[in-house]
């Protein structure tokens, strides 16, 4: 996304600034996210908006009712 919201296309809309609030807020939203879960994701592996939704879907793949019924570290 380019930093001027009125110009999208190219190398830049593959790529994520969390330093630039509608950034933030655009990428949050398609990905589904908050901020700060894009924040950490984006310093997880990097800009590309590839890898980042990559990691987020990775990342929620296992919820933690998943966990509990497999006996994970659930409710005693």
């Amino acid at each position: 996304m380019a930093d001027n919201t009125s110009q999208r296309g190219g190398q830049d809309r593959e790529r994520i600034n969390v330093n630039q609030d509608h950034e933030l807020r655009h990428w949050a939203k398609k990905f589904n996210a908050t901020p700060e879960q894009l924040k950490e994701a984006v310093q997880a592996v990097g800009d590309r908006a590839d890898k980042v939704e990559a990691h987020l879907k990775g990342v929620r793949s296992t919820t933690n009712s998943d966990r509990v019924s497999r006996g994970g570290s659930g409710e005693r």
